[in-house]
């Protein structure tokens, strides 16, 4: 059981770990690539997806990439943790559409087609 002042105490070490710039690209890159319109949205994204992750998104992946870094020991994100974060992050904050609702997609799918598409030398 941890104590308030603890739970505080580990949500600013959290923010407090470091992420390289390509790094932080990159999960912009991911979370652009949610929306339709995007030139490096996949095609299962142009063809099915209404809405794609707002900004929070993005803050949602950076956060969980520092988290994740943290708890395997290290002290700065890394393109993994960032890749390992973005289903838990951007499941939920992807709309079908119609269609994609029809045809049976899954957000899981979407965002696995994302992170298929968007590799980190395609951001540098």
């Amino acid at each position: 059981m941890c104590t308030a002042a603890e739970i505080v105490e580990m949500q600013r070490l959290a923010r407090a770990v470091p992420i390289a710039p390509h790094v932080a690209a990159y999960a912009v890159s991911i979370l652009a690539a949610t929306h339709p319109d995007q030139p490096r949205a996949p095609r299962l994204v142009r063809e099915y997806v209404r809405y794609g992750a707002s900004p929070r998104g993005a803050q949602a992946l950076v956060t969980a990439g520092k988290i994740g870094a943290l708890l395997d020991g290290r002290f700065n994100v890394a393109i993994d943790d960032i890749r390992a974060a973005a289903l838990p992050a951007l499941r939920h904050r992807i709309i079908l559409n119609f269609e994609g609702e029809a045809e049976g997609v899954t957000t899981e799918a979407v965002v696995r087609a994302i992170l298929d598409n968007v590799t980190p030398a395609a951001v540098e």
